[in-house]
């Protein structure tokens, strides 16, 4: 801020020069003290000159007592698990209310290295929402995967020291950091060295080790499924951030664990939102209604979205309305129910009525697009030898990434191959490396994911986004592989040898160049084909579910392009099990 911009704040602040703009007649959500402000909202050069009375603007909009807050903050987002661009991404959040977003892009980043976040940041220029990113701190998540890029921490200091991202992002690897790994520390102080935020991710990890995490300076943690957990991280000095996702839903139970004393420390989180949720349910909008079904004040919600978020992430130019600050703001009619009519951005009026209202501008794909490498893949990769009729799989939870270990007895043919029992809910699911050309293929059982005839195949397998395909017969499930490398990545659904249903995703394999709506529509007929005519579980998302399957850092069994993971001890186990 330059000492003339600065003296016109304060001017339009004392009411000696007129504002630019001045929102009357508000009421103004005081996210400070939690009460209502009966007043005018002053703006010039895109901060918040006063809120009061009397103000003179430029331009002056007369609300007739409709509700101002601030802007909502998601502190924890991957964009490319909207499956859309960093600039439609933008586009469909903001009318939202959603003005800024902590975005972690280790998704393409385990796809194609640091180009993947150079591409995500130069895209995020082109949209008026504030994208913050964040440096993937695990690429890949484990050593027990074979990640597109290995990025190790002298590879992040350059993007530190020219402030291209807020901090190191979500530390999946927990182990190595309560273990102490070498490579681990070398991370961690090299963001601790320069004062920047450590994101946490540490599912079901308790006492003494959690201790440790918390001791390595892991500010958060959004993987909390019980209240016990959100109690003891915030015993530990940790925020928590209460998940509302398309799959991963934990808002509703933590709510219940949230109290007077305690919720300064929580904050609402999507983490993985898919954009047909985005258009029929909303973002951080969607969790406050939530909040507020669930018997919380409708101010404390919107501070679980605002100042909660600002002051976690260390943003102390936003997240309330105040002199000084930002001037991100949603206005809305109703306080026990918020339907967001209008949102600013810097004191810009960028959605109206539901539309985002700037011109959609993109840029070149072209350096993100072919990652599907699989020329040494055969269909035989796809068998499965069991030396027992009795074997683990993979057990799905419904809207949840975590899963359990299951041990079920199996149907063998004369080679001891798995054979498939339409009487049983256990499918094969495979992974099939996709960056080397390895020829990597690992393949094991998944229970519960309802799936009758055909295959799913996905190029979307968190976090090292290899190929991942389950099915009922080696021909289908070779086929959904084939069809993935012809279509560069995406969603196919394939049954008796044919493609019936298919999403190309051809930026990183895991983003379309399509509209929202267009990504929604083609969502919405594959959820349709799977569940109607494939059988898939009503009960779970059949791309984002299976999607999940190789996410070896969330407990408790998961399979990678190397092995089957039990995450609960971080190790590779057989899918056999004697007898």
């Amino acid at each position: 801020m330059t000492k003339e911009t600065l003296k016109r704040l304060i001017d339009a602040a004392a009411g000696r020069v007129p504002a630019d703009l001045v929102l009357k007649n508000a009421q103004v959500v005081d996210v400070y003290q939690a009460e209502i402000m009966q007043g005018d909202v002053a703006i010039i050069d895109g901060k918040i000159a006063g809120v009061g009375k009397d103000y003179q603007g430029k331009e002056t909009i007369d609300l007739k007592g409709k509700f101002v807050a601030p802007g909502f903050i998601d502190p924890h987002i991957h964009v490319e698990s909207s499956y859309v661009t960093p600039e439609e991404f933008g586009r469909l959040l903001v009318p939202h209310g959603t003005t800024t977003v902590l975005a972690d892009p280790h998704e393409i980043v385990n796809v194609l290295g640091l180009q993947g976040l150079d591409y995500m940041v130069e895209a995020a220029k082109e949209t008026a929402l504030d994208i913050r990113y964040m440096m993937p701190s695990c690429v890949p998540a484990t050593n027990m995967e074979n990640a597109g890029a290995v990025v190790e921490a002298a590879d992040m200091i350059p993007s530190f020291e020219k402030n291209q991202v807020d901090g190191l992002a979500e530390f999946m690897n927990f182990p190595g950091v309560i273990n102490a790994q070498d490579e681990v520390l070398d991370k961690l102080v090299a963001a601790k060295e320069r004062n920047l935020r450590i994101d946490g991710h540490s599912p079901m990890v308790f006492e003494k080790d959690l201790n440790a995490y918390a001791a390595a300076g892991i500010a958060n943690d959004h993987e909390c499924s019980t209240v016990q957990e959100l109690k003891d991280r915030i015993a530990r000095g940790m925020y928590v951030f209460l998940r509302e996702g398309s799959v991963t839903q934990n808002l509703r139970t933590l709510l219940k664990g949230v109290t007077d004393n305690n919720y300064q420390r929580c904050v609402l989180s999507a983490d993985d939102l898919q954009a047909k949720t985005m258009l029929e349910k909303g973002h951080l909008d969607n969790s406050i209604r939530i909040c507020i079904e669930e018997g919380v004040s409708p101010i404390r919600a919107i501070q679980l979205a605002t100042i909660n978020a600002a002051q976690c992430c260390q943003l102390t130019d936003r997240g309330a309305i105040a002199p000084g600050l930002r001037a991100d703001l949603v206005i809305f009619s109703d306080l026990a129910q918020p339907e967001v009519e209008a949102t600013y951005i810097a004191g810009k009026l960028i959605a109206e009525a539901g539309n985002y209202l700037p011109a959609i501008k993109r840029i070149s794909t072209e350096n993100v697009q072919s990652s599907v490498h699989i020329d040494n893949f055969r269909k035989e990769q796809l068998t499965l030898t069991l030396n027992s009729s009795r074997a683990r799989a993979i057990e799905v939870i419904p809207q949840e990434a975590l899963t359990n270990e299951a041990i079920v007895s199996v149907q063998r043919d004369i080679n001891d191959q798995f054979v498939f029992d339409s009487q049983q809910d256990v499918t094969k699911i495979a992974v099939v490396e996709r960056h080397h050309n390895t020829g990597n293929v690992f393949v094991g059982l998944l229970k519960d994911y309802g799936l009758k005839k055909g295959a799913i195949g996905l190029s979307i397998a968190h976090d090292s986004h290899n190929l991942i395909v389950t099915g009922t017969n080696d021909e289908d499930m070779a086929a959904a592989v084939q069809a993935l490398k012809e279509q560069e990545g995406g969603v196919v659904l394939v049954e008796a040898g044919e493609v019936i249903g298919s999403m190309a995703l051809p930026i990183a394999g895991l983003m379309s160049d399509l509209s929202g709506e267009a990504v929604a529509e083609q969502e919405a007929e594959i959820n349709r084909l799977a569940h109607e005519t494939l059988g898939v579980s009503e009960k779970v998302d059949p791309i984002m579910t299976l999607g999940f399957m190789s996410l070896a850092v969330i407990p408790n069994l998961k399979i990678t392009d190397i092995g089957l993971v039990d995450v609960t001890k971080f190790e590779v186990v057989p899918v056999s099990v004697e007898e």
